[in-house]
């Protein structure tokens, strides 16, 4: 039977084949980050269901970058006006014209540049979201597992997949279906793609910070809000990115 045990055993290989495995990829997005910032860009993260970690791990927390912003589907009922009931609907995710309504109210910056999390890289939403980032110009960091997107058929009209669209694409590393302990029954449990695109997210913090160092730029970063200090340092750079990024639920 699984066990804890067997499960750090099976997410270590997983993490040190994923971090082995990206220091190209990690140093291309961070360049094209760290560009954007230069510029007075701001990171625009994306991703639905559990997807949206990787926003968050991104997006306004201790340690992060303050120009980047989480776009979820939430958005869509505090701020666009949208009835909390559309949150039910669990095919959500499937439907492209979703994203454009998404896209209109983030408002975006051409400078800006989007991460977009999807474990199957297939969900209408996710991929149309995709393809209007990159028609609009924006460069795009896809966080997938490619096992898993390869299995599988696209949701999208097009048949394309999240990959399709991405300048830089960054692969998780979980199996199909996630979970990566098999059950007796049939199954599998224990799902590990979070804790990779974690890894990944801020591999990508730490070379970005490395690079805006390297030129000269201080890098805007945030304090905890629980150390002395901290909620006045972060609205002092929050300040410089207002109408921009949101800090809401």
């Amino acid at each position: 039977m699984p066990d804890s045990q067997e499960f750090l055993t099976a997410a270590r290989a997983v993490v040190d084949r994923v971090v082995a495995a990206h220091t190209e990829a990690v140093a291309t997005a961070a360049e094209l980050i760290a560009k954007a910032l230069r510029g007075d860009g701001v990171v625009q993260a994306f991703g639905t269901g559990h997807s949206e970690s990787l926003a968050t791990e991104i997006a306004g927390r201790a340690g992060g970058l303050v120009p980047t912003n989480k776009i979820a589907l939430r958005d869509l009922v505090l701020h666009g006006g949208a009835s909390q009931e559309l949150l039910a609907d669990p095919t959500l995710e499937r439907d492209p014209s979703i994203a454009h309504r998404l896209y209109e109210l983030t408002a975006p910056h051409p400078e800006d540049v989007f991460v977009i999390a999807s474990n199957s890289g297939i969900n209408g939403c996710v991929v149309e979201m995709a393809r209007i980032v990159t028609e609009r110009g924006h460069p795009l960091i896809a966080l997938t597992s490619l096992e898993h997107t390869a299995r599988v058929d696209s949701r999208h009209p097009s048949g394309k997949r999240l990959t399709d669209f991405a300048d830089v694409v960054l692969d998780n590393g979980a199996p199909f279906g996630d979970a990566l302990l098999p059950l007796p029954g049939g199954g599998a449990a224990c799902a590990v793609s979070s804790i990779t695109a974690a890894y990944l997210a801020q591999m990508i913090n730490a070379e970005v910070v490395r690079l805006l160092t390297g030129a000269g730029v201080t890098p805007p970063v945030y304090l905890s809000a629980n150390v002395p200090g901290g909620d006045e340092h972060n609205k002092a750079l929050e300040d410089r990115y207002k109408g921009r990024i949101r800090r809401s639920a």
